[in-house]
């Protein structure tokens, strides 16, 4: 086991608390050096998910990447320090985004190894029994509702576009974009054998931060992005007509606000990810319970709050990571893999073009 970060401090610190023998300042040493690695887990932004990647295929490793898959983040010659959230049409972003993904498919499928995406949304408990209740007999899926909210993203390099790939839409919608292209996938392959793809989007992005009304000094909000979009919405149409309306944003307050509803012709479904009412608390202050963790990004503790018993589990991360690992160990394929990865950021940058040309918008596929 080995692990590379950019930052010494962080590596470093990152060994010691997990007892990882060895430690590399860079990924190529760690690659030319680990002959017995067999899986590279890329924990890292955005801007250099694809170069991890392609790097992992070159070495033979196979690769676990976090989402997105990848984004428009710069091309050569552009300064780092460049607003490219303003100044780039998103129209070019998807271009390059597609062009990269093509490249990234070719090495894959050149080196051999697995890629698994990590969408812990495909994993959560809720997610797979709605998954089984679909394969079950309960019609087709002609509308899901879904989202992801919090009150802004922990990472600092979150702010710029060209270290995240853009803003909440892509970092924060992602999950139940991913989620609602997981659940069509299984649709159509229990069905015909054949995944249902998303054919087309009409979508929004807004800025809700730099409202004239919005003052910093008096908010509970976290995020302050500097040309990435806080808010956005995504009308998704499928190959078979069904529709998909997803959101994502960084105003909610009060915790981790994921969901997803399922409408069939022959039943009704509803995830609740986060929050879920397993366990309810009651503290007059902060200090109420003590250490005892309640649940993520809560604004306060004090009052009522949702205490998650596993958040974890009930995220889906353990259940991702057994399904990586037997991937590997038996030499098959992912449930969250390839296509949903890809199709993700297509639907995603295709979104951004429809926001700024304000138009329907075909999903290259």
């Amino acid at each position: 086991m080995a692990v590379t970060s950019k930052t010494e401090r962080s590596r470093t610190e990152f060994a010691e608390k997990h007892d990882i023998p060895r430690v590399y300042s860079d990924l190529s040493a760690m690659l030319s050096d680990e002959e017995d690695l067999d899986v590279v887990d890329l924990c890292v932004p955005t801007y250099v998910h694809a170069e991890g990647i392609v790097q992992a295929a070159h070495a033979g490793k196979h690769v676990i990447v976090e989402k997105p898959l990848t984004g428009y983040c710069g091309e050569v010659g552009q300064d780092d320090d460049e607003l490219i959230g303003d100044t780039v049409p998103k129209a070019r972003m998807m271009e390059w985004v597609l062009n990269q993904c093509e490249y990234i498919e070719m090495e894959l499928e050149h080196s051999g190894i697995k890629l698994m995406y990590a969408e812990n949304w495909v994993y959560a408990p809720t997610v797979q029994k709605a998954r089984r209740l679909i394969e079950g007999g309960s019609g087709p899926v002609m509308r899901m509702v879904a989202e992801e909210s919090h009150s802004g993203s922990h990472a600092s390099y979150a702010k710029y576009w060209s270290r995240a790939g853009g803003g909440s839409l892509l970092r924060t919608g992602s999950h139940p974009v991913g989620g609602v292209l997981y659940l069509k996938q299984a649709e159509g392959l229990a069905r015909d054998g054949n995944p249902v793809r998303p054919k087309s989007v009409v979508a929004e992005v807004g800025r809700l931060m730099k409202m004239d009304a919005y003052n910093r000094s008096e908010s509970a909000l976290t995020g302050n992005l500097a040309d990435c979009e806080d808010w956005g919405s995504i009308l998704i149409t499928f190959e078979d007509g069904s529709v998909a309306e997803v959101s994502s944003s960084d105003v909610v307050l009060d915790g981790i606000y994921n969901y997803v509803k399922v409408f069939c012709s022959r039943g009704r479904i509803e995830c609740n990810l986060n929050p879920n009412d397993q366990v309810m608390v009651y503290g007059p202050d902060e200090e109420a319970f003590g250490d005892e963790y309640i649940a993520e990004k809560l604004s306060t503790r004090a009052g009522w709050n949702f205490a998650s018993p596993d958040e974890h589990w009930a995220s889906g991360y353990p259940q991702e990571i057994q399904d990586f690992a037997e991937c590997v160990a038996f030499d098959r394929e992912p449930l969250s893999g390839w296509m949903l990865a890809r199709d993700v950021v297509a639907v995603i940058y295709a979104a951004y073009v429809s926001a700024e040309e304000g138009r329907r918008v075909e999903v290259p596929v």
